[in-house]
């Protein structure tokens, strides 16, 4: 179980930047109005940087900074505020100031914190409290198709085929393998605006051929 005491369970930056490209992806198919979704991903955040992000529309989230070779994570679950951002952040590298103490982020809160040293390692600060609920946040990062099935089965009640979500599909998602619309309608009966579904992949910057 990925946690922040178990946070060397935490895939590398860029596996974990693969997932939430996957989840992301499989979001958008299954809701396409952006404000209902639980992940997202913005491939042109930034100059050098990608930004993706969880909520939950109960008060909990995530944020996530991809920049070159370095990641940063900002979680914030709203009923687990034991411990001080100040703690959390200790030792936190320079290179992701802005993004930890600066808009949205700042806004939002902060209980815990796992970012990249300068070798890849995922890294933590002082905490104190374990008792954060990293473990039903970061449970995705696990790199298994099934978690996000199980998940996405209960969040998304009615938005996918009667059938269930087909794990053979969300395995080549997973995979980065070009989506298709035979993909696509796999996991939904139809889609309302294949325009927008392009746009929010180009967003991802997730490959696609919807020409067949």
């Amino acid at each position: 179980m990925i946690t922040t005491k178990d946070f060397k369970l935490l895939p590398n930056k860029n596996s974990l930047q693969n997932i939430f490209k996957a989840i992301s992806v499989l979001d958008a198919i299954i809701c396409q109005e952006w404000e209902y979704r639980y992940y997202s991903y913005n491939s042109q955040w930034g100059k050098g940087e990608e930004y993706c992000e969880m909520r939950d529309g109960s008060g909990d989230l995530m944020n996530i900074l991809f920049l070159e070779n370095h990641s940063v994570i900002n979680g914030f679950a709203h009923e687990f505020q034991h411990n001080k951002k100040s703690d959390l952040t200790k030792n936190l590298p320079e290179i992701y100031n802005e993004f930890i103490f600066g808009e949205p982020v700042a806004s939002l809160g902060t209980t815990f914190c796992l970012w990249t040293n300068e070798t890849g390692d995922w890294q933590v600060g002082m905490i104190e409290d374990y008792n954060d609920n990293s473990a039903e946040l970061l449970a995705i990062f696990d790199g298994n198709p099934q978690t996000y099935i199980d998940w996405a089965s209960e969040y998304f009640e009615d938005s996918y085929k009667e059938t269930g979500i087909p794990l053979k599909t969300v395995t080549e998602i997973y995979q980065g393998k070009v989506l298709t619309k035979e993909m696509v309608l796999s996991i939904v009966d139809e889609i309302e605006d294949w325009k927008l579904l392009e746009d929010d992949l180009k967003e991802i910057n997730y490959p696609y051929d919807f020409n067949n």
